[in-house]
Parts: structure tokens; C-alpha cells; sequence
């Protein structure tokens, strides 16, 4: 579950550029893993997901906004669980940008 604390809070500036995604046209299935999903189908639906955030226009500030709330589950901003988990567990600031 996503840790609650993180959330950045109810004003709408911190949620907007959820409009933007480019996973707004695509079903969610796409990028969060189903029961019983084998690794060869999980490969597949990955990229799949990857090739979505690929040219989505917010997908820093969609990639910030999973690796700030610890987001458990899915594809976002074009990392998969297990990248997201990697890159906290380095702390890798550099993949973590900040507003220009």
C-alpha cells in the first residue's frame, strides 16, 4: 500500500499533472500486475506499460511522484516495482528530478 504520510497533500496543484498522463487512454491492467500473472506475461505487459510512459509528457513528475510515496504496485513513470525499489534502496538522487 502506498504510504499515506507521503501523499503531498489535497490541493489540486500537487495532483493535476494526472490529467496529462498518457495512461489516461489506456486501461489500468496495462500497468499494475494481475493475480497469477507469470514473468514472461509480466515482461510483456511491462514494456508494454514503458512504451505508454515512454512519450507522456508528465512522466517525471509521475516517476517523482512513486518514488516519493513509495508507490508498491505498478508502472509509473516508466519504472516498474522492482526499479523503483532499487533506485530507493541506492538513493539514487540523480533519477529523482526536481522542478525547473
Amino acid at each position: 500500500m502506498t504510504k499515506v504520510s507521503r501523499l503531498p497533500g489535497a490541493q489540486t496543484h500537487h495532483w493535476d499533472w494526472q490529467l496529462e498522463g498518457s495512461c489516461r487512454t489506456v486501461g489500468s491492467e496495462v500497468f499494475f500486475r494481475p493475480a497469477n500473472e507469470g514473468r514472461a506475461e509480466a515482461r510483456q505487459r511491462e514494456q508494454a506499460a514503458k512504451r505508454v510512459c515512454a512519450g507522456c509528457p508528465v512522466r517525471l513528475e509521475c516517476r517523482r511522484h512513486a518514488l516519493a510515496t513509495q508507490e508498491p504496485y505498478g508502472v509509473w513513470g516508466g519504472l516498474t516495482e522492482e526499479e523503483r525499489r532499487a533506485l530507493l534502496v541506492r538513493r539514487e538522487p540523480a533519477v529523482i528530478p526536481t522542478a525547473a
